[in-house]
């Protein structure tokens, strides 16, 4: 009864401990997440080329809206089960489990099959030139035949993190990030697989890692685990899922338009070499969000079981930890990005074109950077409470309300420019609208503790 022990902790022991004891894990399995990405990027970079760099950039928008299905899944999954747990509903509890596993077999699998069905002409629609695209074609080939393991994988690690296990969590991240790292120069180098070969060593480092979570969770003695009678799909599980899931899976189908646009965009005021650099700086910022996002992961619980249990108190105050962490991590991001873009640049290529590009967009693209993780940790935190509505506006209006029109009119005013100054200008305006909305939910919260 370990976990049910651990879930219990949450609505008594002090919250800076718990955020302590949460967001560490998760922290560092983000951190090890956005590595694997980089990992990838730097070995195609520099054992397939400049241009095999611009590839995997136009892969981008397809790999986010396969994310979103897995992230709708996973984390409106996770988040349920945390209010659930706090309402001590051990029974839906279990049922979560299993409709999980279920729904992300279903999602990836169906996923896989239309994409691979049409994939030429994605790509070519997500902004893939003539030079770019085999390479594009050949890392998405083998990345959709293992879709169904990425989307498991994620699913059951969301679950371990909210049944009171961060620390397994994050080892099973940090296994796939090394193997992933062992796998990629032997496949590029020696065994000449190319891009191929980053995209066989990525399915494969997940592969393992989901075997060791089926074995984990096929343990009995486990508080939530495998057993017979719960991978039927019960319709109220799946539509909480849904509802709360429904803001990760809009912020990455909205990212994959955005992409999209900016790829186009790229292409059409900067060429494959803009595209590339776009892809770079990516990389690059992923790292400060995904950490970010470890925040939010070890508030998740948190926050969700405590508005379960309605202590209200201790849920405001784990969210303002949360969002000094967050501004943190975010605000040493804008320090990189402005003063050290050349050196973390040179990581992916040796190409003083591609490098002066990267650069000068990175310096660009992170002047908004100290106020992302503010409106990054307020969004999660309406998820976390189960609020999908509110987490769903904030996802889609930075992307949707505010991004894509700047896309739409700066890059025709200011050329390749504008396409990396619409970013901090979405970034603000949407930040300003967070702030508006999270004040009034505090004004709300704090008339029900007087009632």
């Amino acid at each position: 009864m370990d976990n049910q022990k651990a879930t219990l902790e949450l609505g008594t022991k002090p919250v800076g401990q718990l955020l302590m004891r949460y967001a560490v894990p998760a922290i560092i399995a983000m951190t090890a997440s956005s590595l694997y990405n980089m990992v990838d990027s730097i070995f195609i970079g520099q054992g397939v080329g400049a241009m095999a760099i611009s590839g995997l950039a136009i892969t981008f928008p397809l790999m986010n809206l396969s994310t979103a299905f897995g992230a709708g899944v996973g984390v409106g999954a996770s988040s349920l089960l945390s209010v659930k747990l706090g309402q001590k509903d051990y029974g839906a509890a279990q049922n979560i489990l299993g409709n999980t596993v279920m729904l992300n077999i279903i999602t990836g699998i169906s996923f896989s099959i239309i994409s691979l069905l049409f994939l030429e002409p994605i790509l070519m629609f997500f902004g893939a030139s003539a030079q770019a695209l085999p390479y594009a074609k050949d890392y998405m080939e083998i990345i959709l035949c293992g879709n169904v393991i990425t989307h498991l994988y994620f699913g059951l690690n969301a679950l371990q993190r909210a049944a009171g296990k961060p620390q397994l969590s994050m080892y099973m991240t940090i296994f796939t990030v090394v193997l992933n790292a062992i796998l990629d120069p032997i496949f590029i180098w020696p065994l000449g697989l190319g891009i191929r070969g980053a995209a066989y060593a990525t399915v494969l480092s997940q592969l393992f890692a989901l075997i060791w979570q089926v074995v984990m969770f096929s343990n009995k003695s486990e508080f939530i685990h495998f057993k017979r009678g719960i991978y039927r799909l019960k319709s109220h599980l799946v539509k909480n899922i849904i509802a709360i899931g429904m803001s990760p899976f809009s912020m990455n189908v909205c990212a994959c338009f955005v992409v999209i646009i900016i790829n186009n965009s790229l292409v059409d005021h900067g060429g494959d070499m803009a595209v590339g650099a776009y892809g770079i700086i990516n990389r690059i910022a992923f790292i400060f969000v995904m950490i970010t996002i470890g925040v939010n992961q070890g508030m998740q619980p948190i926050a969700g079981y405590n508005y379960g249990a309605m202590k209200f108190d201790r849920m405001m105050r784990v969210l303002k930890y949360a969002v000094i962490c967050g501004t943190c991590v975010t605000t040493i991001g804008f320090i990189v990005g402005q003063f050290f873009p050349e050196q973390c640049v040179r990581l992916f290529t040796s190409d003083e074109t591609l490098i002066s590009l990267s650069a000068h967009a990175m310096r660009l693209t992170t002047v908004s950077f100290p106020i992302i993780g503010f409106q990054m940790v307020v969004a999660n935190f309406f998820q976390s409470i189960g609020k999908a509505k509110v987490s769903v506006f904030l996802s889609l209006s930075r992307q949707l309300v505010f991004l894509i029109p700047m896309l739409l009119v700066l890059p025709t005013l200011y050329g390749v420019d504008g396409v990396w100054y619409s970013m901090p200008v979405a970034d603000t305006i949407s930040a300003l609208v967070t702030a508006i909305i999270m004040y009034l939910f505090m004004r709300k919260i704090n008339k029900q503790k007087t009632i």
